[in-house]
């Protein structure tokens, strides 16, 4: 294994454990390994309408909400 692939290996065990789940599918894909299809609940159906309505408004988050978002997710 690379050390930068180390280092991001470490990074990782410090996220909770959904934010984990999500990037070892991601890598996994990567890699060539078929991830199961993520069934979404209605609600996060929803989620994602309201998203796509605020995009096509033209709504998007300040650079300050984002590193405010991510500083929560590095805690």
């Amino acid at each position: 294994m690379t050390k930068l692939l180390e280092h991001a290996v470490d990074s990782v065990r410090a996220l909770p454990p959904d934010v984990q789940e999500d990037l070892a599918r991601l890598l996994l894909q990567v890699a060539g390994e078929e991830q199961p299809v993520i069934r979404l609940t209605s609600e996060e159906r929803a989620d994602l309408a309201e998203a796509d309505t605020e995009i096509a408004r033209g709504e998007f988050a300040t650079d300050e909400q984002m590193r405010s978002i991510l500083a929560k997710r590095t805690v």
